[in-house]
């Protein structure tokens, strides 16, 4: 598509919408396009947004407690008003010619406006398990865009006649795809022909896997080439330290930290990788193909977790540890022997790259720019 189109992204509240949000807007931005976000003013977007350069307008939104019903009216009166602001700045600027919404409830006031005046909208769905939002703007969008093929039964019977659903998968942004192995390595003091295990539970850490990995110090550290790098969130990171205990010489191959600051090079320079099954650790472990044992948290909605999971199990890309086995002999084999056998890992490698997910991207993008012609 030669001609630029202004493209609004609604996208907020966790990094899992957002960062997927910012891939895509990275693709759109490079073919030419005009971008612009819409989120909250006091959630992660309003930071993350500016910072990778794109324009960002604040939405006050709430969303609906089930559990507390009057406040289903407090999200209605915000909902008029964003829907009303909207209305105001597309009148003094220009209507985009295409929106984008990832689940989150500050998308529902940009669909409601597009869907009102004709503008054409794709939603994107991150999880096996649908949100509450996407489910509710799937009947009027152009094309529901889903990272799982598992999700697209959720929405056979809501989108609408002319809607398509299609799996594009899970954007990854440009800093993880393209991150480099060696300069990983470098960052992090892992020599390149050593064997790296990278063990992670989300940016508030896992604690049953760290204990579980406690537990296989002395067995990992057996293993002379092997080194740990091992995220434990910021509340586990002093109670993991003092467990460990590891002298200066144990504390030369395996690392601690309480978080990670640059994921794209710390995955890129992994051999395997110990990790949750969420939507986004799902998508970067498949972008750089990387062999993995994943633990899904088993109190999930919905276990979607666990349904993540098995996208890259059925394809042979990772093996699946149910959470209640971590005490289990199974754990420990399952990931001393993947930590000795490279040959398994690279046909792990292979049938993680067979699944396209570093092309996500790229085809969620191609799926914006149909709308616009098929609106038309």
């Amino acid at each position: 598509m030669a001609d630029s189109l202004k493209v609004a992204i609604a996208a907020g509240g966790t990094a899992g919408h957002i960062n997927p949000a910012l891939a895509l807007a990275e693709e759109l931005s490079a073919r030419g396009h005009e971008l612009s976000f819409f989120g909250q003013p006091t959630r992660l977007e309003s930071s993350l947004v500016p910072q990778a350069g794109f324009a960002f307008q604040p939405i006050d939104v709430t969303g609906f407690d089930r559990s507390r019903p009057w406040t289903l009216l407090s999200a209605l009166w915000r909902m008029w008003r964003a829907e009303h602001a909207l209305d105001r700045l597309f009148s003094r600027q220009g209507a985009p010619d295409v929106a984008v919404g990832f689940g989150a409830y500050v998308e529902l006031p940009l669909m409601r406006w597009c869907h009102a005046h004709g503008v054409p909208f794709v939603i994107h769905e991150q999880n096996s398990v649908p949100g509450l939002a996407n489910k509710t703007s799937a009947g009027q969008a152009a094309c529901v865009c889903v990272s799982l093929p598992v999700a697209i039964d959720a929405f056979r019977d809501r989108v609408g006649a002319h809607t398509q659903i299609v799996v594009t998968g899970n954007p990854v942004r440009r800093s993880v795809i393209s991150a480099s192995r060696s300069q990983g390595r470098l960052a992090l003091g892992i020599p390149e022909d050593a064997d790296m295990l990278l063990v992670f539970g989300g940016s508030l850490g896992a604690r049953h896997i760290n204990q579980g990995v406690l537990r296989l110090k002395d067995e990992l550290l057996s293993r002379e080439g092997l080194y740990v790098v091992h995220s434990t969130g910021k509340g586990e990171y002093d109670s993991v330290v003092g467990e460990l205990a590891l002298t200066d010489e144990e504390a030369r191959r395996w690392k601690v930290l309480p978080y990670i600051d640059n994921m794209g090079e710390t995955l890129a320079a992994s051999d395997l990788v110990l990790s949750r099954a969420g939507a986004s650790s799902i998508a970067e472990i498949a972008a750089l193909a990387l062999p993995s044992v994943l633990v899904p948290y088993p109190f999930a909605t919905a276990d979607h977790q666990t349904t993540n999971a098995r996208y890259l199990v059925d394809a042979g890309a990772a093996v699946m540890i149910a959470d209640s086995d971590i005490d289990e002999e199974s754990f420990s084999q399952e990931l001393l022997s993947l930590v000795d056998d490279p040959r398994s890992r690279e046909a792990m490698r292979a049938a993680a790259r067979g699944l396209g997910q570093d092309r996500a991207a790229s085809a969620l993008a191609d799926q914006v720019e149909s709308a616009v012609l098929l609106g038309e």
